[in-house]
């Protein structure tokens, strides 16, 4: 069995539950690889070439982010993903790093689910295309100001939106930018787009759930600039009459699961809420 280890970037912690990793793979005769620029990061794991990516699983060892940058290597090959909490709140990094040990042994004797995640494609200006796990966001770029978005269903306008940002998330998305803004939070193995907007200048501003089949059209109505955020890296600067289009992605990401799968249970223990 091959595993690829996924580090955030600078945090120090994931090296070192990083390091933990691929020295009790070793002791179960499972390979490691890692990135070369984070070879130094763990030295008994072995340098990867980019591309392709040959594992049977991804080990992400980090927060969330760390599995979106996992999620962005794997949606192709469709390598599933274990998430290592190097974090605080990680919904998708589930495995704490007490866990390792068994959860290599789950890996390795198939004790495990995959939960399969709906994706987001947006279809930009120019043609090009980028996927999301989380959220596609289309926000202001002066900070003063709103921006103004005219938001489509299928084809058929909704509303014109001042506000300083319109996102549109999945399910796993819903405990992230979109939860902040006030969205609901969505059981993640449901399918389905989530439209929130952030501090909307609005009579109507709630959130609006809506079927994964949908389309969705965000139009740069105002005179101002606007920006397109993709999993929280920017993808492009939209002038006034540009359109972001947002529908369901083609390929969903496989996460690992190593416990029955309880949502209100995981948002429970995330938030704390025994004392609420």
């Amino acid at each position: 069995m091959k595993i690829a280890l996924v580090l955030h970037p600078d945090r120090e912690s994931s090296s070192e539950i990083a390091a933990k990793v691929a020295a009790a793979a070793a002791e179960r005769g499972i390979e490691v690889t890692i990135s070369e620029p984070d070879a130094s990061r763990v030295p008994s794991a072995t340098p990867r070439a980019r591309e392709p990516l040959e594992a049977d699983f991804i080990v992400a060892v980090g927060g969330d982010g760390t599995v979106l940058q996992a999620a962005r290597m794997a949606r192709i090959s469709g390598i599933p993903i274990l998430g290592v909490n190097a974090g605080t709140v990680g919904f998708l990094a589930e495995v704490d790093p007490s866990r390792i040990g068994d959860a290599l042994d789950a890996l390795r004797d198939g004790d495990y689910r995959i939960s399969p995640r709906m994706t987001l494609r947006a279809e930009l200006p120019d043609g090009t295309t980028a996927d999301a796990l989380n959220d596609v966001v289309v926000e202001k770029v002066v900070s003063q100001h709103v921006v103004s978005i005219t938001v489509s269903v299928g084809g058929q306008k909704l509303a014109d939106y001042r506000s300083d940002a319109i996102i549109v998330a999945t399910p796993t998305g819903s405990t992230a930018y979109t939860f902040s803004a006030g969205g609901p939070l969505v059981d993640p193995e449901l399918d389905s787009l989530i439209m929130t907007a952030v501090a909307p200048h609005n009579l109507f501003g709630r959130a609006i759930v809506f079927g994964a089949a949908v389309t969705l059209d965000l139009l740069v109505s105002s005179d101002r600039p606007a920006r397109v955020n993709v999993d929280g890296l920017a993808q492009a600067e939209l002038l006034p009459g540009d359109t972001v289009r947002v529908s369901r992605g083609p390929d969903p990401v496989r996460l690992v699961r190593l416990s029955p799968s309880n949502f209100a249970r995981t948002v429970k223990e995330k938030f704390h809420l025994h004392d609420a």
